[in-house]
C-alpha cells in the first residue's frame, strides 16, 4: 500500500509537509514570464528547492484550468517532472471532483492514469456511487472533503442531522464504501479542535490538513489533536512557501520556508 511507503518517507524526512502548487501567473516573479512555460519554470524551481523537506505536492487544478490548454500542458509537464525525478513523493490532484458512475470513472482515469497522480480530492455530496469509482484504483487514494478550512464550511458541514453533524455522517458512512481503506480526508487546520471528535471516528486514517500559515491554522494545535502513532497527517502550505519572495531569490526563500516548517514538524515527531 502507498500508505506504508508514505509513512516511511515521513519518518525518513522527519516531515509531513505537503507543498501546494497553486501557481498564479499574477504572483510569480516577473522575470519568469519571459520563459516559454512560466508555470512549469516556477514549479520546477520550487520543487528543486523544497523536495528534500516535503513528502507531498498538491497542485490545485483550478490554477491550471484557468489558463486553458497551456495550463494543462504545464500541469502535465509538472507531473512528468515529479514522477521521473521524485517518484518517492506523494502527489495530490486537488481537483474536488464528484459525479456519478462513468463520469467519476473518467475523472479517475484522467488523474490516476493520464496524469499519474497518487491521489485526488473528492466532494462527497453525491454519495457512494460518486466515490466508489475512484476507490477501484488499488494503488491510488481518494481524499474526501470532510471539514474544510473556509468560513463557509459552517453553512452545511457542521449542521446537525438527527443529532449528528453532517461532516461526521460523511466520515461514518464513507467507512462502509468498498475500498474505503484507500480513503483519506480533508480537515482544515482552522478546525483543529474538531480533530478530537474526528479521530474517534477515523482513528488511523490519513488527513490532508490545509490552512496552516496564511489561513491562520496552528501546526501545534493540529498535531495536538490529530497526530497518530503513524503520524496520519499531511499538512499543506501553499502561499506561505510559494510566494515568500517574488524576487530572483524566490526558490531559495521558498526552500528556507519549507525547511522552517520541516524543522517544526521534526520537533512534533520527536514527541511520538
Amino acid at each position: 500500500m502507498k500508505n506504508e511507503y508514505l509513512i516511511s518517507q515521513i519518518h525518513k524526512k522527519k516531515s509531513f509537509l505537503c507543498v501546494g502548487l497553486d501557481t498564479d501567473l499574477e504572483k510569480i516573479p516577473s522575470h519568469l514570464l519571459q520563459e516559454e512555460d512560466p508555470i512549469f519554470a516556477f514549479n520546477k524551481a520550487i520543487i528543486d528547492a523544497t523536495h528534500e523537506y516535503c513528502v507531498a505536492y498538491k497542485p490545485n487544478i483550478a490554477f491550471y484550468e484557468a489558463y486553458g490548454l497551456d495550463g494543462w500542458k504545464s500541469l502535465e509537464r509538472t507531473m512528468a517532472y515529479l514522477n521521473e525525478n521524485h517518484p518517492e513523493i506523494f502527489t495530490i490532484a486537488d481537483a474536488k471532483r464528484g459525479d456519478i458512475g462513468n463520469t467519476s470513472t473518467r475523472y479517475a482515469k484522467a488523474f490516476f492514469e493520464t496524469l499519474n497522480f497518487d491521489s485526488i480530492t473528492i466532494a462527497p455530496y453525491m454519495g457512494k456511487d460518486s466515490v466508489e469509482p475512484f476507490l477501484e484504483f488499488e494503488d491510488k487514494h481518494t481524499i474526501l472533503l470532510a471539514l474544510t478550512s473556509n468560513q463557509g464550511a459552517f453553512d452545511f458541514q457542521t449542521k446537525k442531522i438527527e443529532g449528528h453533524e453532517l461532516y461526521k455522517e460523511v466520515l461514518s458512512v464513507s467507512k462502509t464504501y468498498k475500498g474505503s481503506e484507500r480513503l483519506m480526508y480533508v480537515v482544515g487546520a482552522t478546525k483543529a479542535t474538531y480533530l478530537k471528535d474526528i479521530r474517534e471516528l477515523i482513528p488511523e486514517s490519513f488527513l490532508l490538513v490545509p490552512g496552516v500559515g496564511a489561513q491562520g491554522g496552528s501546526l501545534e494545535e493540529v498535531c495536538k489533536y490529530g497526530i497518530t502513532k503513524d503520524v496520519g497527517l499531511l499538512v499543506n502550505s501553499s502561499r506561505g512557501i510559494l510566494y515568500a519572495s517574488t524576487d530572483m531569490d524566490f526558490a531559495e526563500v521558498a526552500g528556507n520556508k519549507a525547511k522552517e516548517i520541516q524543522q517544526q514538524m521534526a520537533a512534533e515527531l520527536a514527541k511520538l
